[in-house]
């Protein structure tokens, strides 16, 4: 696929996401994505996948710089396109390892939070920065992130866009092991290999027994998500707020 590298080594698979330095994600990048791990699914070489990123970010989510183009009024069907694609990840059978480096936020954080476990490093940033757009958390963040950080942290989370660091994210939860910059994939190999000495039966049988409810209420979360920014793309707060950001200062938001 393009932009996207997939290698093969006693049973883990590493999947990078190849459009450094950002990794911004759109429909078609995370429809490739999906038809890997479909692919992967079925391929007995690979046990476990590790999800890592050339470049400087991790994925710092959509491309803020293209929301306000014109193009941005068919945002609806993108929309729904995009979470079509990623209810595919999240009915993917093979267990995942995220490799975390430099940033993941928006829906990049979205994507972070839909593998099993997650290795980051101490300069990795995360943020659920929907809000501080004037906007609605997407990608499923509304289910995922309550999961693994629980309802109190989540919340303040999606409220505030409060950007954190790995260490942060490692005493909340939202990360698995905490490692230098230098060792971020490596030490998800390692993870990823220390799953793939188990059965792997028994491992997709187990998974799917944790993950049984997910898919169901990761569905439902991005149909409510879908709703929500739909109306609020049209709102003068959401102008406001991606302009904002794209300009580095605080918004100005009027309610409206």
């Amino acid at each position: 696929m393009a932009d996207i590298g997939v290698s093969t080594e006693d049973y883990v698979t590493t999947v990078e996401l190849q459009r450094p330095p950002n990794n911004f994600l759109d429909v078609g990048w995370i429809g490739d994505l999906a038809d890997i791990y479909e692919q992967l699914d079925d391929d007995p070489r690979c046990r476990v996948i590790v999800l890592a990123a050339a470049g400087k970010h991790f994925c710092a989510g959509a491309n803020l710089a293209r929301r306000l183009e014109p193009q941005a009024s068919e945002a609806a069907g993108q929309g729904r396109h995009l979470y079509h694609e990623a209810h595919r990840l999240i009915r993917a059978k093979k267990p995942v390892v995220a490799a975390i480096h430099g940033a993941a936020v928006g829906a990049g954080l979205g994507l972070a939070l839909l593998a099993d476990f997650r290795v980051a490093c101490e300069e990795a940033r995360f943020s659920a920065n929907f809000a501080r757009q004037g906007y609605h958390p997407g990608f499923g963040t509304t289910c995922t992130l309550l999961r693994i950080v629980g309802a109190q942290r989540a919340s303040w989370l999606l409220y505030t866009g409060e950007r954190i660091d790995g260490r942060k994210a490692l005493a909340i939860g939202l990360v698995d092991k905490l490692v230098s910059t230098a060792d971020v994939r490596s030490a998800a190999q390692s993870m990823a290999a220390e799953i793939a000495r188990s059965g792997p039966l028994a491992v997709l049988a187990t998974r799917a027994t944790l993950r049984r409810s997910l898919e169901v209420e990761f569905i439902a979360a991005t149909h409510h998500e879908f709703f929500e920014q739909n109306w609020l793309r049209a709102t003068d707060d959401f102008r406001e707020g991606v302009k904002a950001m794209n300009e580095r200062r605080l918004p100005n938001f009027r309610g409206r």
